[in-house]
This record gives structure tokens, sequence and C-alpha cells, in this order.
């Protein structure tokens, strides 16, 4: 009986429970429910106001593009008018004098960085058009008299009412640059055929030597440090002759192994049989197989010149015996000697490396070490041997201008290259450029002098422009593909760079800037605004930015700009695609309001 009776005690029990807890679902969902539509009501409301819509028209981009805030960036103080961020002399002491290496990059910290428009000298014009600039500029916009007052008996330059004018003198050339260099092609008859293209000068002075090869079809990228003597590469840059700030010390060039045809030093006071020769290495490393290491001056024809040096006859002999030891040890061979000028090989093929035991110094590199990295990359005392020296050879590329349409042997070497990659990427710069020119009629006439690719692959908007009167600069970033060489291969010049930081020139020195694809590729490390604000300091007052860019970016990019004093107009590529624009910006020309930012 009890049994009976506990059954329905017992179902009447679990439906008393289940009729709370359905309750309690039903309140628990209405809930909810009121909770999402205020959700959505005030998600609703904020859209509406102040996004865009995720997905638009079609006659509008499919993605959403990056939006920011409108910013305004003040004046820089006018003691910044000629700023290097990376080589600031303001900073110098925080560093050692081990081999100068206070010269080399050191770039500020991101909480030190300007976020300010570095403001021109008083009195800034634009600069002279190329190819008058050669030979003059205008004195308020390198407002510099050192090397006018002391090096005025070398002639490197002098001033006359409102301007500089470059007479052409130097150290070694008190005759002018052009008898020197006639004699050095007398010297090097490769000079005159095209084989020798490309070259550097370490302690370029004021670029005479650069300017005087560009009417002899040779490119060169003159190299010196920001030091005493003001403005080197502000001088060369001003007149449009390729430059950079730069140092042989502690770190290799931002070049790549075996892309130079010829480099030069004319008394640079590079001490190069010092510290085991290890900036002679430097010059080994980047030369070409069969390439040409020029120097004049000490100890060259020490046996008339050393009463002039303050030393003796002795020691200059000592020194040139030592530099003749120390260049055969690295497979040098004396190539031809007149007067002041020496002139040294680099071997042609491996059968003088392949002399070299593992007593003999300097050693043979290790596999360690890429030849090519040259990003803050140690330098060592050893020899970079080129793996396929009958590739890379000087006498084995075209002559110029052969060289530039045909694809190098070092193409197949970057990586994913080949030669069908680089005549689709010759073609399509091409029909880049001609668009381009539709756009910015400037481009290809001399309102247009120095130019820098700042990311390129194989250098084809360069080489597309190679008949116009300007030089380009070409830029491969230092984390993408190495694709340098090529660039170098080509008969181009060019340069290892990460554009998280500072370039290494000085303010207002290109006249045109390019992109293509950057911030795309590397927005994931470098702040979109600091690269702006780079590009700013470097280009010149009315100069252009031509940015080619994912339409992701290119609304940013335009408030940036803005924000820059620069007039940005959106316009379409060759092909009218959507996912990707063209934006062409002009720099405003202004000057500072002489008030402490």
């Amino acid at each position: 009986m009890k049994k009976k009776d506990s059954k329905p005690g017992a179902y009447h029990d679990k439906r008393s429970r289940v009729v709370p807890m359905t309750l309690m679902v039903i309140a628990l969902c209405g809930f909810s429910f009121y909770l999402g539509g205020i959700y959505y009501s005030e998600k609703n409301r904020i859209i509406k106001k102040d996004a865009r819509p995720a997905v638009q028209s079609s006659k509008e981009t499919a993605v959403a593009s990056l939006q920011i805030k409108a910013v305004e960036f003040p004046e820089c103080s006018t003691d910044y008018q000629d700023y290097t961020p990376c080589t600031d002399p303001k900073r110098w002491r925080k560093y050692g004098n081990y081999r100068l290496s206070f010269m080399e990059r050191h770039c500020p910290p991101m909480n030190e960085r300007k976020e300010c428009l570095v403001p021109p000298p008083d009195g800034y014009k634009p600069p002279i058009r190329w190819p008058k600039s050669k030979d003059q500029c205008w004195y308020r916009n390198v407002p510099y008299d050192w090397i006018n007052n002391q090096k005025a008996n070398q002639h490197w330059l002098r001033k006359e009412g409102d301007r500089f004018f470059f007479p052409g003198g130097g150290t070694m050339f008190p005759n002018g640059v052009s008898v020197y260099v006639d004699l050095m092609q007398n010297l090097i008859p490769g000079m005159k055929d095209g084989t020798v293209r490309t070259a550097i000068d370490t302690g370029c002075g004021v670029a005479s030597w650069g300017g005087d090869l560009l009417d002899r079809g040779i490119l060169t990228v003159s190299l010196a440090p920001r030091d005493n003597h003001e403005a080197q590469v502000q001088f060369a840059l001003e007149r449009g002759i390729p430059a950079i700030l730069g140092i042989i010390s502690t770190q290799r060039l931002p070049f790549p192994s075996n892309s130079f045809d010829m480099a030069h030093c004319s008394r640079c006071l590079i001490p190069w049989t010092e510290f085991d020769g290890i900036y002679l290495l430097e010059i080994h490393r980047i030369l070409r197989p069969g390439g040409f290491w020029v120097l004049s001056g000490p100890p060259i024809n020490y046996e008339n010149r050393w009463r002039g040096w303050n030393t003796t006859v002795e020691e200059q002999k000592a020194d040139f015996d030592k530099l003749k030891k120390l260049l055969t040890s690295m497979c040098f061979k004396l190539y031809n000697k007149k007067d002041d000028i020496a002139v040294w090989q680099k071997s042609a093929d491996n059968s003088c490396y392949d002399q070299l035991t593992a007593s003999s110094y300097p050693a043979k590199c290790d596999d360690s070490m890429d030849p090519d990295s040259a990003w803050y990359t140690p330098l060592r005392t050893c020899l970079t041997i080129p793996s396929q020296t009958h590739k890379l050879g000087l006498t084995s590329a075209p002559k110029w201008p052969d060289r530039l349409r045909v694809p190098p042997e070092r193409t197949s070497m970057a990586p994913g290259g080949n030669s069908g990659g680089f005549k689709h990427d010759d073609s399509k710069w091409k029909v880049r450029i001609k668009h381009y020119k539709t756009l910015l009629p400037a481009l290809g006439s001399d309102k247009i002098r120095n130019v820098m690719d700042m990311n390129t692959l194989y250098g084809g908007f360069a080489a597309a422009l190679i008949s116009s009167p300007l030089w380009v600069m070409n830029v491969v970033s230092s984390y993408g593909p190495n694709s340098l060489g090529v660039v170098y291969d080509r008969g181009l010049i060019g340069m290892f760079h990460d554009w998280c930081e500072p370039f290494s020139t000085y303010p207002r020195t290109y006249d045109l800037l390019h992109l293509d694809g950057l911030f795309t590729a590397e927005s994931h490390r470098c702040e979109m605004k600091y690269v702006l604000l780079e590009m700013d300091r470097i280009l010149r007052p009315d100069g252009y930015a031509i940015i080619r860019e994912s339409s992701y970016f290119l609304d940013a990019i335009a408030t940036v700009a803005k924000g820059m004093r620069w007039n940005c107009n959106k316009r379409s590529t060759e092909y009218n695609l959507d996912k990707e624009k063209v934006l062409i910006c002009q720099k405003k020309l202004w000057y500072a309001k002489h008030s402490q930012q």
C-alpha cells in the first residue's frame, strides 16, 4: 500500500520541479532577447553615424578601407633644418670613437622619434634644374661655408653672390676633375666602351668625380659620412648627383656582394692597411670579379709627393709596400699606374683563391655569414669569395646599355626569380611608366632629377625611365627578397634599407619618391605615420610622390599626407582596378614660423 501511494507522490514532485525550470528558461530567453535588441539598436546607431558600410556598392571598392583620424603635424624648430636622425651629431657622444663608429647609423629609439615637419632654411628656393645644377646651386639651400673656407685653394667650390659654383677641383685633381678622369680612362679602357657602368666613390667630397662620370655613361654612388666636411652629401644631391651618407667603419656597407664595377678613393683618408686590412676586405666584397679599385693620394706617387704629406720618403715607401702586399693577399693585381693614380683589379676567376691555404691571411670566409647580408652586419677580416665567379664577373655581363634588358644570371639566385619573371617585370613597368606620365606630366622632364624607388624588385621602374634626365636610387627591403644584385647587374644603383627607420640622407634631397605596395608589405612591422614623415623629410618642397597601394591603405595615407601639407589626388591604375589605386601627391613649399615647437 505504501509503495502504490508513493508513485503518484514521486511523479507529482518531478512535475512540480519542471514548471519553475521552464518558466526560468523562458524568462532568461526573453531577457537575452531584450538585451540583444538594445545592443543591435545601439550598434546600428553607431554604424550609421561613424562608420562606412563593410560592403559598398559595385562602383566602390569591395573591401572597406582603413580609416584614421585627421592629424596636423607641427613644424620642427629651425635647428632641425638639416636633421639626419640616424647620423645626428648631437647623439655622437653616446657612442664610442673606435674606428669612428659614432659616425655609423645609430637611429633614435621609438620614444625619441620626431613627429614634426622639418623646415627648409630661410630663403630656400626650388633647386636649379639639371644639367645646370651640376655646376651651381643656391647658397641658401645649403648655407654652409666650411668647405668654401677650408678648401678654397683646392677649388672644390666657391661662393659668388647667392650661389655656390663647382669648378670641378679636388685635392688630387688641381687641374680639374675632367683631366683627372681622362687619365683614369687611359689606364682603364673599359671605362670608355661600356664595360664599366657602376662605381662607388668613398670619401666623395662634393661628388665632382661622380658628376663627371655621369657624362661618360658611368653611374656612381658617392659615399661620405656626416663629418666636419659640412654637408658633402647634401651638396652632391643638391647638384643632382647620386650620394648617400655612410662610412666604412665596423659594419658592412648597405650593398650586396659583387655589385660595383669600380671603386674609387681620392685621398679619402681611409686607413686601408690598418685593422688587418678590414676596410679593403669590404671593398673586395662589393666589387665584381674583375672589377677595379682606383687609389690616388698617399702613398701613390710617394717618390714625388712625400714632401707635401708631412712625412718621410721611407715611411711612404713602407706604406706602399704594405698596401701592395695586402692587396696581393686578397687576389688583387696591380693593373696600371701613372702619376698620382694606381689601379688594381680584383681576380676575375677562382685560380688565385684556390691557392689560399688554411694558414693564409686573410682566410676565406666560412659559410656562417651570407656574403650579401649587409644591414647592420659586422665587418669580418676574411675574404668573401663568389660561389659562381664566372657568372658574376665584369666581362661576363653584356656591356652598357645592353645589360639593362638582358636577364642577369643572378636573377635565378633571387627567391622565386627566373628570366621569364624578369622579362615580365620589365614589360610591366614600361606600361606603368607610360600611365604615370599621363598622371604626372612632370615625370620625364627637367623638373624631376633625384628619384627614389622605395621598394623595387629588379629595378623595372628605373629601367623604364632610363631615357629621362634623372637617376633612381633603387631601394630593396633588408627584410625582403634579395634582388639588389640583379639591380646592379643591370647597370643601375641601389641599396638595402629598412623603412621602419629613417633613410641615410639629408632633408630635401629627392624630387620624386615612388612606392609600390610598401605599406601592404611592411605595415605589420613599420608604423605608417613614421614612414610618411620620413618621406616628407627627404622630399624637396614642390617635390612629388607616386604612391601605388592597396585601396585598403589609400584613404589613411591621404589623411596623413594632408596633415603634412601635401596635396594628393587619387587616380586609377593603368588597368582601372578597384583593389589598387595610385595617389599622386605634391609637397607644399612653406617656411618656418621661427617659433620653437
